[in-house]
């Protein structure tokens, strides 16, 4: 049975990833000239810390339960808010700006490749943790088979992590308009609920390269169920919350009858 200690074994994994990752931030600011490399090096750590964070948080997930799972994802997401600085770990961030125009798309392909690179070399030093077998809770996760987290009808699990997404992008953006205060904390709490209400039914991740990093290749899905579930489904949702946000009718709900309020 897991107990606080295996707990603790985690607790500790996830802070040295975080540790690490701001040293590596730091170099790359002090050591890298400022253009289109040292940003895709950014992508590159931040992609990294948070798949090598997430691959721990599943340990904690499997042996302490979803709420627990919860606790630790709420913290790391204000953290991650608040240290990655222009980096997002996330590709369809730059999809979105493609269709704003803020971004060419030879720039953002780059920089999703570099979260690619990050977030799936990552898993070489978290097998190494696991290898070590610290906790009853490492024992045999190094090297075992992964399965696949989709539990409904392939579809069905692109609409719900296409509509996750789009709730969580909208949501965001709302939150940053209005510059509400504890705004960081208020959209940390509205990804982990969506996130955890989706666990059992597409693993709720609402991120490609997170999910390609920890899913990809694993038993129960192909690549192409993979690539339509986890990557046409997410990025079409954030896409769309690009023009609805725009829209009149959303905008008075969640944005002018707040300010004629005020």
């Amino acid at each position: 049975m897991a107990t606080i200690e295996q707990l603790g074994y985690s607790a500790f994994f996830i802070v040295l990833t975080c540790v690490f990752a701001i040293v590596a931030r730091r170099l790359n600011e002090r050591l890298s000239k400022n253009g289109l490399v040292k940003e895709l090096i950014f992508e590159a750590i931040a992609a990294a810390e948070l798949c090598g964070c997430c691959f721990e948080l599943i340990i904690v997930a499997d042996n302490f339960g979803v709420a627990t799972y919860a606790v630790f994802l709420f913290t790391l997401t204000i953290w991650w808010g608040r240290n990655w600085g222009s980096a997002t770990a996330c590709p369809y961030t730059y999809m979105e700006q493609i269709v704003e125009g803020e971004v060419s798309f030879k720039e953002a392909a780059l920089k999703i490749w570099a979260q690619l690179m990050g977030g799936c070399c990552i898993f070489r030093y978290v097998q190494l943790y696991w290898w070590l077998e610290l906790a009853e809770t490492h024992q045999g996760r190094a090297f075992e088979d992964c399965k696949a987290d989709l539990q409904v009808n392939l579809y069905l699990g692109a609409f719900i992590e296409g509509f996750a997404t789009l709730c969580c992008r909208l949501a965001s953006k709302v939150i940053s308009e209005k510059d509400a205060r504890f705004g960081a904390f208020i959209d940390s709490f509205i990804g982990t609920s969506l996130v955890v209400a989706a666990f059992n039914l597409s693993g709720g991740y609402f991120n490609p390269v997170l999910a390609t990093a920890l899913k990809w290749g694993c038993a129960g899905n192909s690549a192409l169920e993979h690539i339509i579930v986890y990557w046409i489904g997410s990025c079409v949702g954030a896409v769309l919350s690009v023009p609805l946000f725009k829209t009149v009718t959303f905008r008075n709900m969640f944005l002018v009858a707040k300010a004629k309020e005020e």
